[in-house]
């Protein structure tokens, strides 16, 4: 709901308040966090009065404010709300408000700014499920400031725009995350002292370092508890993200939160007429600790049109499978024992198309390889198409072996130093220039034609390096920085593709998870959280990836039982239960497992299927416990009236047995009945005996009340290291 005074605009959604005034020059934010109810014209006033804040020794002769758009101009000596020159001028933007619109949930401020030149555009909407996004659009108008000339011909050279946000000074713990290659995700937490913590990606893509969530909360906040504020970059691209603490604060506030692209020097250059939109960024606030945050993140996602609704496939992918081996005869035998063990898709991965018998060759040339595919695809797509299953193809467009028969004959299409030559290669392979309008044509024409030819439901979009070096040639011959544009390039190609073929789903798989973020999202419909198949780096990786994503978006496979990255042996209940907790799969060969071990994938594959509306459907919940060694994390229906949560151990601990767990997001008001799933197959244990409702669920329901299982918690099993139990809740 939104209510306005003369001065004031109070959006409010979900327990969520976020209130500006429509202040001159330049409105002010008076507030983003918790709900303040319905405010009468009082009460905003109220707030307004409370926003001014001490003039301060040795500092402006009034009071600082926060504004919309902070600069030099408002007092403010941290990051600024946008940067740039023209010719080396117009370098301290002044903007001021020029119009107001508003809609349900929506503010929509227009500024105007003499100095340099630009038009602002900041549209705020609180969405209902609380999350605050912020689209931001500058454009450079034809004319000067009056309209009577036209306006100065110099580019207006944009070093770069931050959407800003106040934060209370009580929030004062920052935790985002780093990782790389099959470690992605790994938090870091520490305080937020005074000056910036600044994390800036120049990767041409997030990375597997990605910060995915800047999140600043109370000292000590946790899964369950604690106030938090959180920002999500959505760009695909550079960027650079911020938390930030001057001694003498952000007006009243004590710090401020932030992101936005980092544009490479020179590489956004607005001439008269021209605009830049900034990627949106999404901020979120809960008083609930980090799943409180989560939830509010994965109820944004769902709630969106393209947002995947129909069950999520059980799906076999074929690269741990087979890896560059590719024979007609073994793929078909794999397809028929895939459909045999229930799986519903299956994905055939890198080693299809001309030349490609290895990673060093082939990129680029979108053909299949008629001399291990004399037939075409044709046959594998037949067979799994007859077995009632949706096909699936490996594809990296953006990508090209220098070996390649593109490469050869359009090395102008290749993104990198033209003048003075390419870099090294990464993975064997360079970038696609996919701004350029021939190569774009030419993967747009490619990939439609593979599509339609063996009727693909599914594609796996692969990204494998870093864009260094990432420029392209201008229309003088020059180099000219090309992330930003290769970035749009890919949205309008992945928009095209899905334009020509409505039903196509695409994952977002980079090295593993190195592009994971929500603008890529917006136009595929899961991602590959990780290379990395070992369920005790899965536990870690999947726990923190759904700090933004539901699990319904986040592919989590069953690997061989020796760890193709890891070379770590694990138990095949720990795998299987693991991957449940996602977008299950299999990444293995099928042809090598026994007889029972086949049996248990089957019943693994109907346990997923039974269990898929719970798991993607409910709320994300995950324990606080002292002991680092163990995790317990579940899934708990909308009502509370359903869950399934994993026990696991990672390691060894010093603590003989884990003392009673509460099991968090269920109702202590409400009955209960717990038992033990054993599809999956169970835990081994170091103990001599389980604790006794461990094994009186083992045979069946066991009736616990809510105030039991969520106040004073269960003892959990003391399990051995990389063992996993799953246990089920139902309303009793």
């Amino acid at each position: 709901m939104t209510r306005t005074t003369a001065r004031t605009v109070h959006l409010r959604a979900a327990g969520v308040s976020f209130a500006v005034e429509l202040s001159e020059p330049l409105p002010r934010v008076l507030h983003w966090g918790e709900d303040l109810g319905e405010l009468t014209d009082d009460g905003l006033a109220a707030l307004s009065l409370t926003a001014e804040g001490a003039t301060l020794n040795n500092a402006l002769d009034e009071p600082r404010r926060f504004t919309v758009w902070p600069t030099q101009a408002d007092g403010w000596s941290g990051t600024p709300a946008h940067q740039g020159h023209r010719g080396g001028t117009a370098t301290t933007p002044r903007p001021r408000l020029t119009e107001v619109r508003e809609g349900p949930g929506e503010l929509v401020l227009r500024l105007a700014d003499r100095v340099s030149g630009l038009d602002i555009t900041l549209t705020y909407r609180l969405d209902p499920s609380g999350v605050l996004s912020v689209a931001t659009e500058l454009e450079r108008p034809r004319t000067a400031a009056d309209g009577t000339a036209p306006a100065d011909p110099v580019p207006y050279d944009l070093a770069g725009v931050t959407t800003l946000l106040p934060l209370p000074a009580r929030a004062s713990e920052v935790l985002d995350f780093t990782g790389k290659w099959c470690r992605e995700r790994s938090p870091q937490r520490g305080r937020l002292a005074f000056g910036a913590h600044v994390r800036e990606v120049r990767r041409g893509r997030p990375g597997q370092d990605a910060p995915h969530l800047l999140t600043v909360g109370v000292p000590g906040f946790g899964f369950r508890g604690g106030e938090v504020w959180g920002l999500h970059v959505a760009w695909s691209g550079d960027q650079r993200w911020l938390a930030e603490r001057l001694p003498e604060g952000a007006g009243v506030h004590g710090a401020v939160l932030g992101g936005g692209e980092l544009p490479a020097p020179g590489e956004i250059r607005l001439a008269p007429g021209d605009r830049y939109t900034a990627p949106v960024c999404h901020f979120g606030w809960s008083d609930a600790g980090l799943d409180g945050l989560a939830d509010r993140f994965h109820t944004l996602l769902r709630a969106r049109p393209t947002h995947p609704s129909t069950p999520r496939p059980l799906t076999l992918n074929t690269w741990e499978a087979v890896y560059f081996d590719h024979r007609p005869a073994r793929l078909l035998e794999l397809a028929d024992l895939a459909a045999a063990t229930g799986v519903e898709r299956l994905v055939l991965d890198d080693g299809w198309f001309s030349g490609r018998r290895d990673d060093t060759a082939g990129l680029g040339d979108w053909t299949v390889d008629e001399t291990v595919w004399p037939d075409g695809l044709t046959p594998l797509a037949d067979r799994v198409h007859g077995h009632g299953m949706q096909f699936g193809l490996w594809v990296e467009p953006e990508m090209v072996n220098l070996d390649s028969r593109l490469a050869r004959e359009h090395p102008e299409w290749i993104l990198g130093p033209y003048t003075a030559g390419l870099g090294p290669s990464a993975r064997h392979q360079y970038v696609v220039n996919v701004a350029d309008e021939g190569a774009w044509e030419y993967l747009l024409t490619a990939l439609d034609a593979l599509v339609t030819r063996y009727a693909v439901d599914y594609l796996k979009w692969d990204h494998n390096r870093d864009l260094h070096e990432a420029v392209r040639q201008g229309p003088d011959g020059l180099d000219r920085p090309g992330v930003h544009a290769q970035t749009e390039a890919v949205y309008r190609l992945l928009d095209a593709l899905r334009e020509r073929h409505p039903g196509l789903e695409i994952e977002s798989c980079s090295s593993g998870g190195g592009r994971t973020d929500l603008g890529i999202l917006s136009r595929t419909d899961r991602v590959w959280a990780s290379d990395c198949n070992d369920p005790v780096e899965r536990q870690t990786i999947q726990r923190w990836t759904g700090q933004l994503l539901p699990p319904e978006l986040v592919g989590a496979h069953v690997g061989a039982p020796l760890s193709h990255t890891t070379a770590r042996t694990g138990e095949a209940s720990f795998s299987r239960i693991t991957a449940l907790f996602g977008h299950a799969g299999i990444e293995d060969d099928l042809t090598a497992r026994t007889p029972e071990e086949l049996a248990g994938l089957r019943r693994w594959a109907e346990l997923y299927k039974e269990l898929r509306p719970l798991l993607h459907g409910g709320r994300v919940v995950r324990a606080d416990l002292a002991d680092e060694a163990t995790l317990l994390h579940g899934v708990v229906a909308p009502d509370a009236g359903s869950a399934v949560y994993c026990w696991a151990r990672l390691a060894t601990s010093p603590d003989a047995q884990s003392g009673r767990v509460p099991l968090p997001g269920l109702d202590p008001r409400r009955g209960y009945r717990v038992r033990i799933r054993t599809e999956a197959g169970l835990p081994s244990a170091h103990q001599v005996a389980a604790p006794a409702w461990y094994t009186a669920a083992l045979e069946g329901w066991v009736a616990v009340p809510g105030a039991v299982l969520a106040g004073a918690g269960l003892p959990m099993p003391t399990l051995n290291p990389g063992q996993a139990l799953l246990f089920e809740v139902a309303g009793g």
